[in-house]
């Protein structure tokens, strides 16, 4: 929880119940739905430096999901979605400053494109395509909110 911002326990649940409802491994489909939060998005697509600053961000209306500002943190992306920093903000020294950042890498399963402060969520991504700075075991997770 706390990698993806402090996301309370109701919300959590709330991902885990749709994740075990879903086909196939419960563990993947967990990754899979936390990373299309649109607060994970925009922090991959490095647009602001942390998670924690993504939400701000998005709470600020300062992010629009196919041309219709979106400031609702845990609103799920679809794939094929553009994500897009709102004009005026694409000079803010956050955003100019996070995506010049070296540290980490654009996962494959976003198309960014830096100049025009665009993304594009291409797929859903597995365990394995996500860069997690920690070793992430969805399985223990899973079974902790089975009992």
């Amino acid at each position: 929880k706390g990698y993806y911002a402090n996301i309370s326990e109701r919300q959590f649940h709330a991902i885990y119940v749709e994740a075990t409802r879903l086909k196939g491994d419960s563990g993947e489909n967990l990754i899979g739905l936390l990373e299309r939060r649109l607060d994970a998005v925009v922090y991959r697509a490095k647009f602001v430096s942390t998670i924690f600053a993504a939400r701000q961000f998005i709470n600020h209306g300062h992010i629009r999901v196919n041309g219709k500002r979106v400031n609702i943190a845990s609103y799920q992306v679809k794939v094929g979605d553009v994500i897009e920093v709102k004009e005026a903000s694409k000079q803010l020294a956050i955003v100019l400053e996070a995506s010049q950042l070296p540290e980490r890498d654009v996962p494959d399963y976003i198309e960014v494109d830096h100049n025009k402060m665009t993304a594009k969520f291409g797929r859903i991504p597995a365990l394995a395509d996500v860069p997690f700075a920690v070793q992430m075991e969805p399985h223990l997770i899973v079974e902790f909110y089975s009992r």
